[in-house]
Formats: C-alpha cells, sequence, structure tokens
C-alpha cells in the first residue's frame, strides 16, 4: 500500500512528482490535460524523458490520471458520447506514454437517456474505448456519489458495467470513500467497512480494485452529494481511515487523497501512514 494525493501538474507533468514528494507522496494522480476543456499538450519523447526522471528523482512510486470533469458516456448528444469516448482512448495512450500505472473517470449522467439505455450506452463505450488498446495503463471506472443521474454509485450497477464490456479483464475500479458514503455504504466503524467489502467483492470482485481515493465527507451517509472533507472533519471521521489502511482486503492498493486543499494535506498523508504502520 503506497499513500499519495492529487498533485498541481501546472506548467507540464513533470512539475507533478515534485509537487508530491514535497508533502511526503510515495503515489500521486494528476490531470494531463485542462480538466476543464481544452486542447493538452502533446506526450513528446522530450516531456516523456522529464516526466520519468522527475518520478525517479523524487521516489514516486505510481502516478494515476484522473480524466477531465467533462466526460459523460451516457450523454444524448453525439457530440458529448463520441468527444468522451475518444478523449478516455487518448488518457489512456498519453498515460501509457508518461508510464502511469492508471486512468479514473466517471462514467456520467443518465438524466437524458434514463437508467437502462444509460448504462447499455456505458458498456457499449467501454468496448470502443479499449479496442485494439494495447497499452499498459489500465482504465478505472471510479465509484461515484450518486447525485442526481450519475451512474457508477452501486457496486452492482460498476459490476454490471465491467462484466458487460468485451474486454472486462482490463477494466479495474478506483473507490473513494466519501462517494461510497454518500451512496450509502457505512464505513464508520470495523463491521461495517467488513460488508461493505464483501459486497464490493460480491458484486464487482475484489481483484479489480486497484487504488482508492480517501477523502472525508461533508455530508451524511446516504446524502447522494459528492462533497469531500479533510479527514477527521466530516461525517467519517478519521477512526473509519485507521480501519481502512490496516483493512486485509485492502493492502495491496494504493491510496490517494483528494481532500480539500489547505495545510492539512501533508498531515494528512503523515496520519494515514501512521495507520498504515501501527
Amino acid at each position: 500500500m503506497y499513500i499519495g494525493a492529487h498533485v498541481s501538474a501546472a506548467g507540464g507533468v513533470f512539475n507533478s512528482p515534485k509537487n508530491a514528494a514535497e508533502i511526503g507522496c510515495e503515489v500521486l494522480q494528476m490531470f494531463s490535460r485542462p480538466p476543464q476543456g481544452g486542447k493538452p499538450k502533446p506526450i513528446t519523447d522530450e516531456l516523456k524523458e522529464k516526466f520519468q526522471n522527475a518520478m525517479n528523482e523524487n521516489n514516486i512510486k505510481a502516478a494515476y490520471i484522473h480524466s477531465p470533469y467533462f466526460i459523460n458516456l451516457a450523454s444524448s448528444k453525439p457530440r458529448i458520447y463520441h468527444a468522451s469516448i475518444s478523449i478516455l482512448r487518448e488518457e489512456l495512450e498519453r498515460g501509457t506514454l508518461l508510464g502511469c500505472k492508471a486512468m479514473m473517470f466517471h462514467p456520467g449522467s443518465a438524466k437524458d437517456v434514463g437508467e437502462e439505455k444509460g448504462a447499455e450506452m456505458v458498456i457499449a463505450a467501454l468496448d470502443k474505448i479499449l479496442n485494439g488498446y494495447e497499452g499498459t495503463c489500465q482504465l478505472l471506472i471510479e465509484i461515484s456519489a450518486g447525485a442526481g443521474a450519475i451512474m457508477g454509485d452501486r457496486f452492482e450497477e460498476v459490476g454490471s458495467f465491467i462484466n458487460g464490456s468485451k474486454y472486462s479483464d482490463a477494466i479495474g475500479v478506483c473507490f473513494d470513500t466519501q462517494h461510497a458514503f454518500a451512496s450509502g455504504y457505512d464505513l464508520r466503524d470495523q463491521s461495517g467497512l467488513n460488508l461493505v467489502m464483501k459486497e464490493f467483492d460480491k458484486h464487482i470482485g475484489l481483484n479489480k480494485l486497484v487504488a482508492s481515493h480517501v477523502n472525508d465527507s461533508k455530508v451524511d451517509l446516504n446524502e447522494h452529494k459528492d462533497r469531500h472533507e479533510n479527514i477527521g472533519k466530516g461525517y467519517i471521521g478519521e477512526d473509519a481511515f485507521k480501519y481502512f489502511v490496516q483493512h486485509k482486503d485492502l493492502q495491496n492498493i494504493d491510496l490517494i487523497l483528494e481532500t480539500p486543499l489547505n495545510d492539512n494535506r501533508a498531515k494528512e498523508i503523515t496520519l494515514l501512514k501512521s495507520f498504515r504502520s501501527g
């Protein structure tokens, strides 16, 4: 288990390993392109070398890419649907060039097409994204908080996306403590966490779990809102993260903070590391 955070790649992705090391990260997450839209900088041989050198110099074990925010694999607008597919494939290719471990994304919202049609669209999109892909950066579906018609908040649904794809073996999952909690999965004590992991294994499979975002929650259980809070400051509570870090089923995944940016980030990493060691 390695511990890290989402860090800035402003000025170039090669800056992210240094930014990560400064707060004690062992792994990092970043955007490889502007998250709100816009043309990405190409991954040239020079940029690739600078990034990999920075990873080595700062002793960062692995890098993850988070997809842009505007992705929607259930959009009723063909332009958005097809652009989402194209960009996710492009991000996988960019991640492969950089040597990144995986790229996580949110499936999107089915508000215009309905849940059943939305699921069909997501599965078809997964097949298009992975068709002919031979890269090393893995595609990860991120558990969502389920606000409105946002897809991917239930383990059954995420499992159906993966199992419905022709490329199910290539797809993994990024858990998110805040999103899961907001979706009704109670992680606050040991017994609750055990039940959540049992449910995850039943519907998705623990072998699919690659990484987890570790965030406390500004909203209470089952409120279906995506609202991250600093560790120990929200409704999940500090003890839950100790149980999470020490859980027997989670020892081979990477943990990535996406808590609110403030002076606490380095302290949160130190705290999670202390849970890991004892």
